[in-house]
């Protein structure tokens, strides 16, 4: 990694896509001998890329026929649930062309003709099955063209409405931006070292981490990262430390022990260079830091007891005129109100919607374990827009909140604090589209007024609503922790799912994001999701359960105490891992139903078994700490 920056003037790392054809490419590669390789890269409904190294000399020999046509592959290559089974497996990579294409380096690979890394040309691709789009990028983009064409005639439709802005028509729907902001946060930590539980809470407690200044291989890693997304234009704002981790130490041999959360933001842009942009940082990010020796991991909740990794959205909607100016279609346009009817219809749709937006946006068991009171997390339904209309204000609390700038116009947008580094953003924000447009049939009716739909969207719980569930509050400005019971929270805001299960089943009712995603693509993104599920119960909790439940040991020299506990301890540990006579084990039940496809009864059984191993791990922390 340390040759990195000598060559980074000799490189080129992007290709704009007015440059993405047969003449254009030929002299590039050309000038750049160090690219070797050739990679089609599209995005299964599981959020996972696909990679193959096409060397350069075949794709050169056959550019035009692979540009236009693609490559062939099979549904056993990606994953699409059941749309492509074995038996009708035929799947093809197409290029997109309306995107900029990028070029990833392998820093250990050096090129012995040119001294410079190996290059592959990373060329971003749909999937095509049986005449079909069935890609996460595909369905985005078909979405958002679907929702500039819908505002477009609803706005177009209110002459009114489109004065304010000094504006007649709307003549293009492509002026309609969709924007979209992404923020990434992860864990990093030297491998194969233990973590110290422990003081990862207590230094999570006194916020020691925080914006703390980066040391050694860590400040490293993160420096030449910005630097290396400077290079892609993703345009980088800041690398920081984030709440979780602990001080770095020197153990034997002078190795560092490190175990630190990070976060990196980058400029926000229209949402599918956005969303391919997210995508590529997650790459850089990984291999820049596994180049210097460190092991990242984007797991939603990587770490029990300790904060969880979010990936924060931000979402607005700009309008661009015929003079090149910008306007923010979520700026009101009428005095002593918080936004337009656009913003109202946005946050009021994604909030209506929730539970059919959950299940794409937390689709996994680490996903659903971070949503948990306590770590600056959302569980709750629920949003924020600050206690009056000309104060900026942010609850860190709530499920979505929204942000000004008095002095920036163009910076109003919406924050979505639930999904994760790895929610599948693409299908994620495809689904945000149903849900919008559902609060948009609501808000740019004629007949209301902004201040009926600010009424509304602050409606009492049990007041009956015109759009909203009348047992339901939409709207906190205060702490949801501190200022209600769990009991509390679940009534007014409703009950979050505990499993994937409780979660993904919402899918089978009839719902607003058919609109945009289609009942085939839902169901296949149902059965992937519960397939892996059952696949994650099976290959990594319950494993990791009974390692917990094996380390659980009696200790020696007890008193009357320490003998009550242990006989609790001991309870549990049969409860949830011993079959005896007659009786089976809750782990032995799940698996017994998990060969039967008896998916509502797993579910439960894994809520049992979580507050069996709560309560478990709660004992023998009790037991082991009253050791002297």
């Amino acid at each position: 990694m340390e040759n990195k920056f000598i060559y980074q003037n000799k490189l080129i790392y992007t290709i704009d896509k007015s440059k993405c054809h047969k003449k254009e490419l030929q002299k590039i590669l050309k000038e750049h001998p160090e690219i070797k390789f050739v990679s089609f890269v599209a995005v299964d409904l599981n959020g996972k890329d696909t990679d193959e190294k096409i060397p350069i000399e075949y794709f050169i020999k056959n550019m035009e026929e692979l540009i236009e046509g693609g490559i062939q592959t099979d549904g056993s290559s990606v994953n699409l649930g059941n749309l492509a089974i074995l038996s009708d497996a035929r799947v093809d990579l197409i290029p997109d062309k309306t995107v900029d294409w990028y070029v990833d380096y392998n820093y250990e690979n050096i090129d012995s003709k040119t001294q410079l890394p190996t290059g592959t040309l990373r060329i971003w691709s749909y999937l095509l099955h049986n005449g079909k789009y069935v890609d996460s990028r595909h369905i985005v983009k078909t979405g958002l063209e679907n929702f500039k064409k819908y505002l477009a005639e609803k706005l177009n439709h209110d002459k009114e409405y489109l004065s304010h802005y000094n504006i007649e028509q709307i003549k293009n729907y492509e002026d309609i931006q969709f924007m979209l902001g992404t923020e990434l946060e992860f864990w990093v930590r030297t491998p194969f070292d233990s973590i110290n539980i422990h003081e990862l809470v207590l230094s999570q407690s006194l916020k020691e981490q925080y914006w703390k200044r980066t040391q050694g291989v860590v400040r490293t890693a993160l420096e030449q990262t910005l630097e290396v997304l400077e290079q892609y234009k993703i345009n980088p704002e800041m690398g920081h430390k984030e709440v979780g981790g602990v001080k770095t130490y020197v153990g034997e041999g002078s190795n560092a022990n490190i175990v630190e959360q990070l976060e990196i933001d980058w400029k926000y842009s229209d949402v599918i260079k956005a969303l391919d942009n997210e995508f590529l940082v997650r790459t850089i990010v990984k291999e820049v830091f596994r180049l210097n020796g460190l092991e990242v991991s984007f797991n939603a909740k990587p770490i029990k007891k300790v904060a969880g990794s979010g990936k924060h959205c931000h979402l607005s909607i700009m309008l661009k005129q015929e003079n090149g100016s910008i306007i923010n279609l979520l700026e009101p346009i009428e005095e002593n109100t918080y936004m337009s009817k656009i913003g109202w219809g946005m946050i009021m749709g994604i909030l209506q919607n929730y539970e059919f937006l959950n299940p794409f946006i937390s689709n996994t068991t680490d996903a659903l374990n971070r949503l948990t009171p306590g770590y600056e997390a959302p569980t709750h339904i629920v949003a924020s827009i600050g206690e009056n209309c000309q104060e900026e204000s942010r609850n860190r609390t709530v499920l979505a909140c929204l942000i000004r700038d008095k002095n920036n116009p163009l910076a109003t947008r919406f924050e979505l604090r639930s999904p994760n580094p790895k929610t599948n953003i693409y299908i994620c924000i495809s689904a945000i589209y149903g849900a919008i447009l559902d609060g948009l049939d609501f808000t740019l009716q004629k007949k209301l007024s902004n201040d009926q739909i600010e009424k509304e969207f602050c409606k009492e719980f049990s007041e009956e609503g015109r759009y909203f569930s009348k047992n339901k509050i939409y709207r906190e400005e205060d702490d949801i922790f501190k200022k209600y019971t769990e009991e509390e929270r679940d009534k007014n805001f409703g009950i979050c799912p505990k499993t994937v299960y409780e979660n993904v089943s919402k899918l089978k009712n009839e719902n607003v994001i058919e609109k945009v995603l289609g009942r085939e693509i839902i169901n296949a993104f149902m059965d992937l999701s519960i397939q892996n599920w059952i696949l994650d119960l099976d290959q990594r909790i319950i494993p990791e359960n009974r390692k917990k439940i094996i380390a659980c040991i009696r200790l020696e020299n007890e008193n009357e105490y320490d003998k009550e506990l242990w006989n609790q301890i001991d309870s549990l540990k049969r409860e949830i891992a011993k079959d005896d006579k007659g009786k089976l084990s809750l782990i032995s039940q799940i698996m017994e139903n998990s060969n039967k496809n008896n998916y509502e009864q797993i579910s439960n059984l894994q809520i049992q078994m979580n507050e069996k191993m709560d309560e478990l791990e709660e004992l023998y922390e009790k037991y082991r700490n009253n050791r002297i």
